[in-house]
C-alpha cells in the first residue's frame, strides 16, 4: 500500500538518476529515476513523494512538485496627504444634580410635570429565609465488627467431617444443613447414586448448635467491649437481647459478661437521652426546626417520654416557621418533618396567603392520617381507619440512579390495598387511601387557632409513639 511522505534530494547522478531520503532522517532512502523528478528541482530540495515498501525496499512512485507562492493581489495603497495635521479634541458636558444629590435625571420613569409629585412604584417583596447558623454535630455510633476468635476455637477442636456442618449451622442454623442435604440428595438422584441419611447430619447439627451460639456471642460481645463508649446502641441492644437466650444463659462463661453489657446497655441509653435532650433544644433555639423535629421522631429507645415543656416550645417553632409568605418548599420540608414527631398534633399554623401548589397539596393528603388538623387547614376530609404513612427515604445524589429508581423518581409509596380487594379505577392517579380533597381557595380557608400557651398546648402525658419513633430498633 503506497504512502506519502515528504523526500529529501541529496544528489544527481551522472546517469540521470536522483538519490533521496526521507525528510529530517537516514532512513528510508534509494534512487529515482529522473523521469520521476519534477523539472527545476535541485540538491537539498524537500519534495512531497508518494512512495511504496515492500521486501524490496521502498520505491518513489510520483513527486508532486513544490507549491508556487501566488503574489498578494489587491492590496491598499496609501498616498500621503499634504494637509497639516489637525488634533481632535473633547469636553465633557457637566452632569446636574437633583434635588435628592444624584447625578442626572432618572431614566427609568417619565420626567414629573412642574408642581406635580412623582409617585415611586413599591416593588413587591419577595419572601426571603434566612439561614440560621449551624449547630456541631455529634460524631457516628461505630457499628459492631464482631471477630472470630472462639469460633475458629469450637471449630479447631471438631473433626474434619464436622466442620462443613459447623459452618452451615453459623451461616443458618438447623433449616440450613436440612435444605444443604436435601439438595445434595436431588443431585444424587438426579444422577443415579443413592441418598444421604439426613437424620444423622441434622442430629449432629442440633449437638453442635450450642457450642457455636455462645461461642459467636461471646466475640460480639467482646467486640462491644472494646468500644462500649462508642457502640451504637441498637448491636449493644441485640446483643443484651441475645444473652436472654437460654442457652447462652446457662452457660458460666456467659453469665458475667451479659451482666456487664446490661449495666452498659442503661448507662448508654441514659447518656444517649440526655444528648438526644440536647440536640434538639440547641436545634430549636438556633432556628434549625427541621433538625429539631427529626431528631425529635428518633429517640435513642422507643417509648422515651418527650419533655412537654421543649414539646411546646418545639411546636411553637414550628407553628412559627410555618409563615404566610413562607415558600411552598419550605412548608413541605416542615409538614414531613413535623407529621413523625411527637408534636405533630400541636402544630397549628395560618393557611398560606399565596396560591397552594400541587406539591404541597400532595404532601397534606399523603400525611393527612398523622396531622388531620393541616388537612382540616387545606380542606382535606380523612378517613379515621385511614393507615399512617411512613417517611420518605433520603435520597443520595452522590449515587448515580438506576433505572429503576430513575423511573420511580418522587413517587409516593404504595398504599395497602382495601380489605375488599378493590383496586383503583382504570385512568387517573390513585388518592391515598381514606384521604378526599376539597381544595379551598386561600383567601376562602378557615382561620386556624393561634397556637395556645406553652403550660396548655401540650399535655403532661405527651410520650413518643414507638411505631414511629423508631421502627427499625429492635424490641427487648
Amino acid at each position: 500500500m503506497s504512502r506519502r511522505i515528504e523526500i529529501e534530494l541529496t544528489s544527481k547522478r551522472e546517469d540521470g538518476t536522483w538519490t533521496w531520503r526521507a525528510a529530517g532522517a537516514r532512513e528510508p532512502k534509494g534512487v529515482v529515476d529522473a523521469s520521476v523528478v519534477p523539472g527545476g528541482a535541485s540538491v537539498k530540495d524537500v519534495l512531497r513523494a508518494e512512495v511504496e515498501t515492500d521486501l524490496d525496499g521502498t520505491r518513489v512512485l510520483s513527486i508532486q512538485p513544490p507549491k508556487q507562492k501566488t503574489a498578494r493581489t489587491g492590496l491598499l495603497e496609501l498616498i500621503p496627504s499634504d494637509k497639516p495635521f489637525e488634533p481632535v479634541t473633547q469636553k465633557l458636558a457637566r452632569k446636574e444634580r437633583r434635588d435628592d444629590g444624584k447625578r442626572g435625571p432618572r431614566r427609568d420613569r417619565p420626567a414629573a410635570k412642574d408642581g406635580e409629585k412623582q409617585d415611586r412604584p413599591q416593588r413587591p417583596r419577595r419572601p426571603h429565609f434566612e439561614t440560621p447558623p449551624e449547630v456541631p454535630m455529634r460524631p457516628k455510633a461505630k457499628r459492631l465488627r464482631a471477630g472470630r476468635a472462639h469460633v475458629d476455637a469450637v471449630l479447631a477442636d471438631l473433626p474434619e467431617a464436622q466442620r462443613a456442618i459447623a459452618e452451615k449451622v453459623l451461616s443458618g442454623g438447623v433449616p440450613a444443613v436440612r435444605a444443604a442435604v436435601e439438595q445434595q440428595n436431588k443431585q444424587a438422584v438426579a444422577a443415579g447414586q443413592e441418598k444421604i441419611p439426613a437424620d444423622g447430619l441434622v442430629q449432629m447439627a442440633e449437638q453442635l448448635l450450642p457450642r457455636l451460639r455462645v461461642a459467636e456471642w461471646l466475640d460480639k460481645a467482646e467486640g462491644a467491649q472494646k468500644i462500649i463508649g462508642d457502640i451504637d446502641l441498637r448491636d449493644l441492644r441485640a446483643i443484651v437481647v441475645a444473652s436472654n437466650d437460654p442457652v447462652i444463659a446457662r452457660d458460666e462463661s456467659t453469665r458475667a459478661l451479659a451482666d456487664a453489657m446490661k449495666s452498659a446497655l442503661t448507662k448508654r441509653q441514659d447518656e444517649e437521652t440526655k444528648n438526644w435532650l440536647d440536640d434538639i433544644q440547641a436545634a430549636t433555639k438556633v432556628g434549625r426546626v427541621v433538625r429539631a423535629l427529626k431528631l425529635s421522631s428518633q429517640p435513642p429507645k422507643a417509648g422515651v417520654p418527650f419533655p412537654p415543656p421543649l414539646a411546646a416550645q418545639l411546636a411553637a417553632a414550628t407553628t412559627a416557621a410555618l409563615t404566610i409568605d413562607a415558600p411552598a418548599d419550605r412548608w413541605i420540608a416542615l409538614l414531613e418533618a413535623a407529621a413523625f414527631s411527637p408534636v405533630r398534633l400541636q402544630v397549628n399554623p395560618v393557611s398560606p396567603s399565596s396560591a397552594v401548589s400541587p406539591e404541597l397539596t400532595k404532601t397534606v393528603m399523603r400525611l393527612a392520617p398523622l396531622m388531620p388538623q393541616i388537612a382540616a387547614l387545606f380542606g382535606v376530609v380523612v378517613d379515621p381507619k385511614a393507615p399512617a404513612p411512613r417517611p420518605l427515604r433520603p435520597q443520595r445524589s452522590d449515587k448515580p440512579q438506576g433505572k429503576k429508581d430513575a423511573a420511580r423518581g418522587d413517587r409516593p409509596p404504595r398504599q395497602p390495598r382495601p380489605a375488599d380487594g378493590a383496586r383503583k379505577p382504570a385512568g387517573g392517579a390513585q388518592k391515598p387511601a381514606g384521604v378526599t380533597s376539597a381544595p379551598v381557595a386561600p383567601e376562602d380557608a378557615p382561620s386556624a387557632p393561634v397556637a395556645p400557651a406553652a403550660e396548655e398546648a401540650v399535655a403532661p402525658e405527651t410520650v413518643v409513639d414507638p411505631a414511629v419513633a423508631e421502627p427499625t430498633a429492635p424490641t427487648e
